[in-house]
C-alpha cells in the first residue's frame, strides 16, 4: 500500500496479479517477500506489516505438476516512485488501484488473488465471479 492507501497489482500472462516469487536459498519468507515485491514492480518497500494469509495453487512447470504456497504481507511504499514493471518476468503492467476501483482486478485474476483481496476485505462474497 502506498500512502494514499492504494494497492499495488502486477499485469502478467494477461491477468492482474499480486507480485509474488520464490525463496531463493537460504532467504527467509519475509526477505523473499520484500525482494520480489521490490523487484518486480521497481519500488522500495518501506515497511513489511502483517502477514495476510497463505494461498496455495498448482502450475505446471516443464512437465511437471507443482503445487505452490504462497505467504501473503501487507507492505508499505513511501512516496511516489516510477513502476518498472520487470519484463523479463513477462510482467507487463504495475499500477497502483484505489479501493473502490479494483473492478478490473476482480474481473480477471486468480482464484488465489481473490482469496487475498477476501481477507484484505477488499471485495465481498457478493462481488466475486459466480462460477457454474
Amino acid at each position: 500500500m502506498n500512502t494514499a492507501g492504494n494497492y499495488l497489482f502486477i499485469y502478467r500472462n494477461d491477468k492482474w496479479d499480486l507480485p509474488k516469487g520464490k525463496i531463493e536459498k537460504d532467504e527467509k519468507v519475509k526477505e523473499a517477500a520484500v525482494r520480489e515485491v521490490e523487484e518486480e514492480c521497481g519500488i522500495k518497500v518501506s515497511r513489511l506489516n502483517e502477514k495476510i494469509c497463505k494461498t496455495y495453487h498448482v502450475y505446471i512447470n516443464r512437465g511437471d505438476i507443482v503445487l505452490k504456497k504462497t505467504h501473503w504481507f501487507k507492505m508499505d511504499c513511501k512516496g511516489k516512485e516510477k513502476l518498472k514493471p520487470q519484463k523479463e518476468e513477462g510482467i507487463t503492467d504495475v499500477r497502483w488501484f484505489e479501493k473502490e476501483h479494483i473492478e478490473p482486478i476482480i474481473d480477471n485474476t486468480f482464484p488465489s488473488i481473490l482469496d487475498v483481496l477476501h481477507k484484505e476485505k477488499l471485495v465481498t462474497n457478493k462481488l466475486l465471479p459466480q462460477k457454474g
